[in-house]
């Protein structure tokens, strides 16, 4: 007789579950007097039992006498037991006679293999019986999630319940029993209409303890498109959980360093603070699933500025992997550099040998184990940005990025290990990952970010690379190949220094075919040192003054490859020179090798102010002798000096060696204008000469306009301006022959007439061959 019970049941309706235990009045031979498994006694035919038809209050129910201590009563169907389910077990009981007993619900839990899970509460609160034919209503909660209320919180293990009672007490009593209820009161717990499901009604403890990871498994399979709520505690998770669903965290979660929590529906990083309680923290774990779960390119940072007070070592962040070539994307937010001693350079001075037979090596090394690997290397003869790339500690050698190039012997090194807000040296090779959105904000503190050893197309876009402490991007390998930096912000950390006072670098590149587009970058030693070939510099702008008078200025770009196969275009060039070298050759003479060539340099803005007059914009620096240039063209650009001139825009910097002016070929340079700058130049270049007096030789000296000090090399042509006479008046009609490379400095052309003569001639003359 159920008909007062007013049952709601939920997973009976929505899931088709059978909870409820059959009706007394259907045969006792399912109701057991033990635990309600499998061959325990049952109270069909036994002695103490009986059916009673008509009770008054109950209608049909069972009347029990009281013979043990506990006398249990369990149906041996099996009462599921669902993650997120909440179950309460209603009797109605009354004494008839004899002893008083005390009465409680009571379930037996079992698990997948039909096994009893121990450990667990299995018994709701105890009612005493006062009085006869008095009904008392009994009821007990059992669910998966220990919240307030659940009499008997059971976890993930149990799957099943035999649900009954337990008559405690003294002996020798008569009760009877209405049939007993079983409903799905989860609706008391979590609101049906709730878009979300909570981990802790899936057995989660949060007691940063036990293994929560069933837990959060099974809310997340139950969620079927809602959120799923980590409510305040800490969760332990074993090992490896991904959630299929978005998550909420109120609490934290706590995990191996190997095991990856992956948030499919909210990747993001402030969704991995909320998981993991800390920033930094949250951060790596977030970069560990990026680089592990193929079904996201990128990390959103949703606009977080995140304050780390040491570098990121993201290979050991990731953890598993040293090596990956898939595009990733780190993307919209900030990375904030807090002052630490964390960030203090490592600086190290050992004596090690080099020999340029092995122009990648540095060998003898002492305290080689103590020298980081990207380490800046500093030493007589050692080219701007060389990096150990590797070491082996017990051959007590160092494997350099760039061959050194006037250091054959013994000496003592300095090695400064930068640090970096992201540091990717960790890997082997990296290939494909973008910074996208970003301020890497080093207020001095720290560098921008160090690359992987090895990789292709790096990519940073639309980034601001803010007051790095000493360098913005580095590459200590081949980390650069194909790099693009486009539309980024470096800004230097020295603004209020003199130039030639200040240290840092915005970027260096090693390998080949970098494209560098539409960024700014203020007041660095250097925008960047170029190594390789096949290189893209175009609309950028860099400016590098200061506010002394009469300044020095530094290079904007170095250039430290001789074939460099690169295009310098449509940039606007601000208070620096372009410098060319070969510092990155361990036999920088000239021998069987294509020398300085391959620059085009068109279509810039090049301007300076309140500099010294023997500052230049382009400067050729070779390290070795023998050198020339075949190939190069700077043709288009607008040089303008303000507030005192310059004296010419171009020179052979001859500290370690000059070029070999008499190899010179296929050199263009023209149609550039020159405001402020006292001596133009051009190749080819046309100057008009006037002889006033009959001679034989007219000397043309074109000292000054060839480009670089260049020889006169080649006359291309030779103009007469009106009519060239001789000492009486009469037309000269002959042509003169040129003798070339003539005079002290051989930037004289020679014309010789048949006979002495006067007048005006327009010639035309290279420093170069044009072939």
């Amino acid at each position: 007789m159920r008909d007062w019970k007013g049952v709601s049941m939920n997973k009976a309706i929505t899931d088709g579950l059978l909870l409820m235990p059959p009706e007394f009045a259907n045969g006792l031979d399912v109701w057991s007097s033990e635990d309600g498994v499998p061959g325990s006694a049952i109270y069909e035919g036994a002695a103490n039992a009986a059916l009673v038809s008509a009770d008054q209050d109950f209608g049909g129910c069972l009347e029990l006498s009281k013979t043990a201590v506990t006398q249990k009563l369990r149906y041996k169907g099996q009462t599921p037991i669902l993650p997120g389910c909440y179950l309460r077990v209603t009797a109605r009981v009354k004494a008839i006679s004899g002893n008083l007993p005390d009465v409680r619900i009571a379930a037996w839990a079992g698990d997948g293999g039909g096994g009893h899970v121990s450990g667990l509460a299995e018994t709701g609160a105890a009612t005493t019986l006062t009085a006869y034919g008095q009904v008392e209503t009994v009821s007990a909660i059992i669910g998966t999630g220990a919240r307030s209320g659940v009499d008997m919180a059971w976890g993930t293990a149990p799957i099943y319940a035999h649900v009954g009672l337990d008559l405690t007490g003294p002996t020798g009593g008569v009760v009877r029993i209405d049939d007993l209820v079983v409903e799905d009161i989860t609706s008391a717990f979590l609101r049906t209409m709730m878009d979300w499901v909570d981990v802790t009604d899936f057995g989660a403890a949060g007691d940063g303890v036990t293994d929560d990871r069933a837990a959060f498994e099974a809310a997340d399979a139950a969620a079927a498109g809602r959120s799923v709520l980590v409510p305040a505690g800490t969760y332990y998770l074993g090992d490896h959980v991904t959630f299929e669903n978005k998550v909420r965290f109120e609490g934290t979660v706590a995990m191996p360093l190997a095991a990856r929590l992956t948030l499919t529906r909210n990747f993001d990083l402030p969704s991995y603070i909320d998981a993991f309680g800390d920033e930094l923290e949250g951060f790596k774990r977030a970069l560990a699933v990026l680089f592990n779960y193929s079904d996201h390119d990128s990390l959103d940072m949703k606009g977080r500025r995140l304050d780390i007070d040491q570098p990121v070592d993201v290979q050991a962040a990731v953890a598993n992997k040293d090596t990956y070539a898939i595009r990733r994307v780190l993307r919209n937010g900030q990375i904030n550099a807090v002052a630490s001693g964390n960030w203090n350079t490592d600086v190290h001075t050992s004596q090690a040998s080099y020999s340029t037979s092995n122009p990648l090596q540095l060998t003898g090394v002492s305290n080689v184990a103590n020298i980081p690997v990207g380490s800046l290397v500093e030493g007589l003869g050692v080219g701007r940005e060389i990096y150990v790339l590797g070491k082996n500690a017990g051959a007590g050698t160092l494997t350099l990025s760039k061959p050194l190039f006037d250091a054959a012997g013994t000496q003592t090194y300095t090695f400064r290990r930068f640090k970096y807000l992201l540091d990717f040296s960790g890997f082997a090779s990296l290939d494909r990952f973008v910074l996208s959105d970003m301020e890497l904000q080093c207020n001095g503190e720290a560098s921008g970010v160090m690359l992987a050893p090895a990789g292709l197309i790096f990519h940073m876009r639309d980034c601001f690379v803010t007051k790095p402490k000493d360098r913005g991007i580095t590459s200590i390998g081949t980390g650069c190949q194909g790099m693009l930096i486009d539309r980024c912000q470096f800004l230097s950390n020295e603004q209020t220094q003199r130039a030639q006072d200040r240290t840092s670098i915005a970027l260096n590149v090693n390998a080949n075919d970098s494209k560098i587009r539409d960024n700014r970058v203020v007041r660095f030693a250097h925008f960047g040192v170029w190594s390789g070939s096949g290189h893209v510099i175009t609309a950028n702008h860099w400016f590098q003054g200061d506010n002394e008078t009469a300044g020095i200025r530094q290079a904007g770009v170095v250039l430290t490859s001789t074939n460099v196969k690169t295009t310098i275009t449509a940039n606007y060039i601000d208070n620096s020179s372009i410098e060319w070298t070969n510092e990155h050759d361990e036999a920088p003479d000239h021998s069987n090798e294509y020398s300085f060539g391959g620059l085009t340099v068109t279509g810039n803005i090049f301007t300076v102010n309140d500099v010294a007059p023997w500052f230049r914009w382009m400067v050729v620096k070779p390290v070795g002798p023998g050198h020339y240039i075949h190939g190069f063209n700077m043709s288009g650009n607008a040089f303008k000096a303000v507030n005192g001139d310059v004296d010419r825009v171009d020179m052979v910097d001859t500290t370690y060696a000059d070029l070999d002016r008499g190899r010179m070929r296929n050199v263009t340079v023209g149609g550039n204008a020159f405001t402020g700058v006292t001596q133009v130049i051009a190749n080819p270049v046309m100057l008009q000469f006037d002889v006033n007096t009959d001679v034989a030789t007219w000397n043309c000296d074109f000292a000054g306009f060839l480009p670089f000090d260049g020889r006169a090399r080649n006359a291309v042509s030779v103009v007469a301006e009106g009519a060239v006479q001789d000492g009486v008046g009469a037309v000269v009609a002959a042509m003169p022959y040129a003798k070339v490379e003539k005079g002290a400095n051989k930037s004289e052309i020679q014309l010789v007439w048949p006979s002495p003569c006067h007048g005006r001639v327009n010639v035309t003359a290279r420093m170069d061959n044009a072939t």
